[in-house]
């Protein structure tokens, strides 16, 4: 099958497909973390490549729950537009000729500018001992089934202290590696 991981710099999505033999390609105007097949370019110009699966991570700053809280707070208007862009964006790839889409992103006003999620995921459901709220709009696929439930009390990312690394790239956006190969072995 011929994936494509749309706004993943991280490579992690990536190389759960392509362990499953899948001809999986990452998108991003990022380089790549881990060497592999990446295309370093705006991922709008590939969506009609012949993709029969895509997983997108659009960016969320202006979209997400967050975002929200500081549109409240800001009387400029450059708050607002770019949350109208980053939804614009958003549906970029739910409107993408392709079969099979799952988008991810977390609680935010997508949920009603566009439709409530199909599914929301917790890293602690996939083997990770985090609580974070992640959803999924699917098209063409099943819910994920969770493969390693870690009991309560799960962390919480800590927003606040680590929110990028020296690159400028966004920390809490890497797909954990539980859930990484969860997409993989179920969707793929």
């Amino acid at each position: 099958m011929k994936v494509l991981i749309a706004c993943e710099f991280s490579g992690i999505v990536r190389e759960a497909f392509k362990a499953k033999g899948h001809d999986a390609w990452s998108c991003d105007f990022l380089p790549t973390d881990i060497e592999g097949n990446h295309i370093q370019d705006d991922v709008l110009s590939h969506l009609h490549d012949g993709w029969d699966l895509m997983i997108a991570h659009p960016p969320c700053k202006y979209i997400c729950k967050g975002g929200n809280n500081w549109l409240n707070r800001r009387p400029d208007l450059e708050w607002r537009e770019n949350r109208e862009l980053g939804a614009q964006f958003f549906m970029e790839f739910i409107n993408a000729p392709i079969n099979k889409i799952a988008v991810e992103n977390p609680i935010g006003c997508m949920s009603s500018k566009y439709r409530k999620p199909d599914q929301i995921i917790h890293p602690y459901m996939f083997g990770h001992d985090i609580r974070k709220d992640t959803c999924l709009w699917l098209k063409n696929l099943p819910p994920l089934i969770y493969t390693c439930v870690i009991p309560p009390p799960h962390r919480k990312i800590d927003y606040w202290s680590n929110k990028r690394n020296p690159d400028g790239k966004s920390l809490k956006s890497i797909t954990y590696i539980g859930i990484a190969k969860a997409m993989a072995e179920q969707w793929g």
